[in-house]
């Protein structure tokens, strides 16, 4: 697999290798060993969202119970975003987003201390989320997707919200429940 760096510390781009034959193809999504000097530890749950063009979803983050999450469509495309809120980083505010297609079987890794979002692009998309800690409604908040001190350019006009993340907090109260 291959491992890029992003402009933001510990955020990750894997690309799988890619076995094809006169089949199909074969591919490793993940391996406990080869994932681990990325993670830093292990997966623990398993998310899959089925959502339509146009949906956009986020920008989450637990806290204290942070989460790290390995995205990636299983069908479909998405414009997949992280936002650093790590009140120490030198990065803390800043946002990577990147397109992750089931055609080139792109992942990113979001490290714990990150607002994740992403919208479809496709028709539809699958998205799998392995998550390094379960789940805990009760530390589940969100980052305002269109909060301007972030500033993230969604490619999709008019995005299809859910109630609880147009109720998405500014990234000045989340850096001050972070601290």
């Amino acid at each position: 697999m291959e491992i890029i760096d992003t402009p933001l510390a510990g955020l990750k781009c894997i690309v799988p290798r890619k076995f094809p034959d006169d089949r199909g193809y074969f591919l490793e999504t993940h391996h406990a060993g080869k994932y681990a000097p990325i993670v830093g530890g292990a997966f623990v749950q398993d998310n899959l969202s089925h959502s339509r063009r146009g949906v956009l979803r986020g920008l989450h983050y637990q806290f204290p119970d942070w989460q790290g999450k390995l995205v990636f469509p299983v069908t479909g495309d998405i414009f997949d975003v992280a936002v650093d809120i790590r009140p120490d980083s030198p990065t803390v505010g800043q946002w990577y987003g990147v397109v992750l297609s089931a055609q080139d079987h792109r992942q990113l890794y979001v490290p714990p201390g990150f607002a994740h979002g992403f919208c479809v692009l496709s028709e539809t998309a699958d998205v799998i989320y392995k998550c390094t800690a379960l789940y805990n409604p009760k530390a589940e908040f969100t980052l305002a997707w269109d909060d301007p001190a972030v500033g993230v350019a969604w490619p999709v006009r008019d995005p299809i919200v859910s109630a609880k993340d147009r109720e998405g907090r500014p990234l000045a109260a989340v850096l001050k429940d972070v601290r």
